[in-house]
């Protein structure tokens, strides 16, 4: 399908040393990649580097099929933005904000984008609710529905599921799953590997720079999968059928 974008010896220095260190990589178009790795490995710096918010000291992020206009983006919720207010609705048009360049205002497809996408993510009981009175699911889906809105190409994602119950991050999981079938690109960062490696194609192990990049069943037989996934993985199937070991 083509390479959607390329990461060429991406490093990115803070005060206290590079957070992230000579990274190279590419992703096709219609790849559903997991970056992984222990805290403080450089994941959430990779990913707003990727998202343009970052500007790398070293090495260049080329987007070859996506403009940095339509990366969708959904960071991990600070407790300001938990009690952000608005509703749901105005929520999801926010997501429009980086398409209409200089328009002030929202356009008639600006607001059925933001319709689709409620629908899409069942939340049209809530649409017009105070987002603040959500719960932590709600509230995520409602993120991700905005985040949608700024795209169809490239969604990228900083622990969508934290702090959400198995159930409700099981079903995100499957939302998930369902956008990259219908073609849309997924980068995300979790700290629930076994889930992330689970419905990935493509994974990414940081430890500031590059540990492992490549396909979801070549990480599972990898040192560094193993190491990581440990006995919490064992017994599980990748879709294909192949056993975490």
């Amino acid at each position: 399908m083509g390479v959607l974008f390329a990461c060429e010896s991406v490093s990115v220095k803070y005060d206290m040393g590079f957070a992230v260190e000579n990274v190279s990589f590419e992703l096709e178009a219609g790849d559903y990649l997991c970056i992984v790795g222990e805290n403080g490995s450089g994941k959430t710096t990779l990913l707003k580097t990727i998202a343009g918010l970052v500007r790398p000291a070293a090495g260049k992020v080329d987007l070859r099929g996506v403009k940095q206009s339509e990366i969708g983006y959904l960071p991990q919720q600070t407790p300001l933005q938990k009690d952000f207010p608005a509703n749901v609705m105005e929520v999801v048009l926010s997501g429009r904000l980086g398409r209409n360049g200089w328009l002030p205002f929202y356009t008639k497809r600006d607001k059925d984008s933001a319709n689709e996408e409620i629908v899409r993510l069942n939340i049209g009981d809530i649409k017009f609710a105070s987002y603040r009175s959500l719960s932590g699911g709600q509230q995520q889906r409602a993120l991700l529905a905005r985040a949608l809105c700024a795209t169809d190409k490239l969604l990228l994602l900083d622990e969508p599921t934290s702090g959400l119950d198995p159930l409700i991050a099981s079903e995100l999981y499957r939302i998930l799953r369902e956008l990259n079938e219908r073609g849309l690109t997924i980068v995300m960062v979790s700290h629930d590997v076994g889930s992330a490696v689970h419905y990935g194609n493509k994974v990414l192990h940081m430890q500031t720079s590059k540990l492992f990049f490549g396909s979801q069943n070549d990480y599972v037989a990898s040192d560094a999968g193993r190491r990581l996934l440990g006995g919490a993985a064992a017994g599980r199937r990748l879709p294909g059928g192949t056993a975490y070991v």
